[in-house]
């Protein structure tokens, strides 16, 4: 009776998980609510207590999330991003090559800490301006050129004036219709368009995965591992992520590079490099407009200081908390390496808290302002960041998401789902561990260009852990490289909010980014393998089994 009941229990939790799949990937009702059926259904069906599950939604993951978007936020709203961007793109120049290369590497770096949507939002105007200037520079460079030709003609032009002009029909400049050279230039500007668009959603979706906090399934990865393997000692916090991520990003960011620039700008040094050349009136127009973007945010204010202060307090903290290669300043403050006292989200709730304190303007001592009555009043400072501002613009609906898997997880860890799950995938035991990581890599790479990249991390993370227990295969070695898959949505305008912005100025076709985005899924895959079977192999002992993860096991 036990033995059918348990797994009527399984049954159950497996009933739950399958509903929410459809859930979130068909999107019928928005995904925050879908993640809270757990909270419905697992006390319903005697799977877990009501106040077990519920305290899942707000476990210590979530305060990160919540404490790391306060500071994103404070960036967005002081400007601080725009710049940062501007201000690289000065400096890397404007020949083709070398902008989209700024454009890729300013879009990653800020993607790192704030959204990819708010990163791509703020970019791709910056773009469209810049391409917009050069085009019509060279539109004007060639009516300049067409009435130097009337003044002196040439045997091109007279053999035109010999032709029948009652069969030319003439647009807008001046140009005959088949004319090569205008055709050439004419494709020769759309490509450009198009890679440059592409660049930007796909630099932000590839920055976002270099840190903890830059993409919400790097966030699933750390909940579900403390969730499901809680005596793994932090093995995946800020430092530890950052040091194997940030080389896989510059990896991809670098072959990405390379491939847009093969796809849409060709390999012509002179041209797209300006190689042994000297800056061109369209270079400088370009650049004029970076440069007069860069002039309208005028001289750096208190604000800005201020919040690039915090900013550069926040990232060290999280660095030396806990480096692993030496004791960080959370186990010598509290010399207890027993007992996790301080955590990453301890460390961005400080500084999210400092935001609420210091204030925006440069404070002043003496009480200038009058009132109606004429007397005076005192300063009352402004702080960096307002609730009505976080109100305004924290994805609150992330936080429940992340806490519906984190619900999912644990339900599926105490009815015996997860070990059942595990169980069904012993023949796996034949297969190469590198093989299975990247098989299911590209799975989940194609998976999520349908459903949401959090979802889809929480949907398959649970199933991951139990397949890599099963098999004795240390649980990280697949869990990191899935993680990362989840962010390579490149194929579809739909698969991402990043894809979708680009898309919805007009200058790409459907078929644009499912032929370059294949390509891009492939870079991605192959990477994060090399990354997991190299550096990642010795950062987190990935040839060995751990005892975290054999502890978990038969409870």
């Amino acid at each position: 009776m036990e033995v059918i009941l348990g797994l009527f229990q399984e049954a159950k939790c497996g009933y739950v998980i399958i509903l929410m799949a459809v859930y979130w990937c068909s999107e019928v009702i928005p995904l925050a609510i879908t993640a809270l059926i757990p909270v419905l259904l697992l006390p319903m069906f005697g799977i877990l207590e009501s106040k077990k599950v519920c305290m899942q939604y707000l476990k210590d993951t979530n305060m990160l999330f919540v404490g790391g978007l306060m500071i994103a936020v404070a960036v967005e709203h002081w400007n601080l991003h725009k710049r940062i961007a501007l201000r690289v793109l000065l400096i890397v120049g404007v020949k083709p090559a070398l902008l989209m290369l700024g454009f890729m590497g300013v879009t990653a770096f800020l993607s790192m800490w704030i959204s990819n949507t708010a990163t791509t939002a703020m970019m791709i105007p910056i773009v469209q301006a810049v391409m917009e200037q050069l085009n019509s520079t060279e539109q004007n460079l060639g009516h300049t050129e067409q009435l130097e030709g009337q003044v002196n003609p040439g045997i091109e032009l007279e053999e035109k004036n010999a032709m029948d002009l009652s069969s030319v029909h003439v647009i807008g400049n001046g140009h005959v219709p088949g004319s090569p050279k205008v055709l050439d230039n004419s494709a020769q500007k759309k490509r450009i368009c198009k890679g440059m668009s592409l660049c930007v959603c796909y630099a932000a979706s590839i920055g976002g995965t270099a840190t903890l906090t830059g993409t919400g399934p790097n966030l699933v990865l750390k909940g579900q591992m403390n969730s499901l393997f809680p005596e793994n000692g932090d093995v995946i916090n800020f430092a530890s992520w950052f040091m194997f991520a940030f080389p896989n990003m510059i990896l991809m960011l670098t072959l990405a590079w390379l491939w847009l620039q093969f796809s849409f700008l060709g390999f012509n040094f002179r041209e797209t490099w300006g190689c042994g050349t000297q800056r061109s009136t369209k270079d400088r127009a370009a650049y004029n407009v970076i440069k007069e973007e860069h002039r309208k945010l005028g001289p750096i204010s208190w604000a800005e200081f201020n919040v690039l202060i915090l900013f550069i307090l926040l990232v060290v903290l999280w660095f030396t908390r806990d480096p692993g290669f030496i004791p960080g300043w959370a186990m010598l403050l509290f010399n207890s390496p027993q007992e996790e006292y301080v955590t990453d989200a301890t460390v961005a709730v400080f500084v999210a808290f400092l935001l609420f304190i210091i204030p925006a303007t440069k404070p002043k001592f003496c009480m200038n302002d009058v009132n109606e009555e004429g007397k005076p009043e005192p300063f009352l400072p402004v702080p960096l960041l307002t609730w009505q501002v976080v109100h305004r613009q924290m994805p609150w609906s992330i936080v429940l998401l992340l806490g519906g898997g984190f619900a999912l997880a644990k339900g599926s860890d105490v009815s015996g789902f997860s070990r059942w799950l595990g169980d069904q995938m012993m023949p796996l035991h034949s297969i190469p561990p590198w093989a299975i990581a990247m098989v299911l890599s590209l799975m989940i790479a194609a998976f999520t260009e349908c459903a949401s990249n959090v979802a889809t991390a929480t949907l398959f993370l649970p199933v991951l852990a139990s397949l890599s227990q099963s098999i004795r295969l240390n649980p990280l070695y697949v869990m990191i490289p899935c993680t990362l898959s989840t962010s390579f949505a490149f194929m579809l305008p739909v698969a991402t909010p990043p894809n979708a912005i680009v898309f919805s100025y007009g200058h790409l076709r459907v078929s644009d980014m499912v032929k370059t985005g294949i390509m891009m899924n492939v870079i991605g895959v192959l990477c994060s393998a090399l990354a997991i079977n190299t550096w990642g192999q010795s950062l987190f002992l990935l040839d060995t089994f751990p005892t975290w993860a054999n502890a978990t096991t038969g409870k």
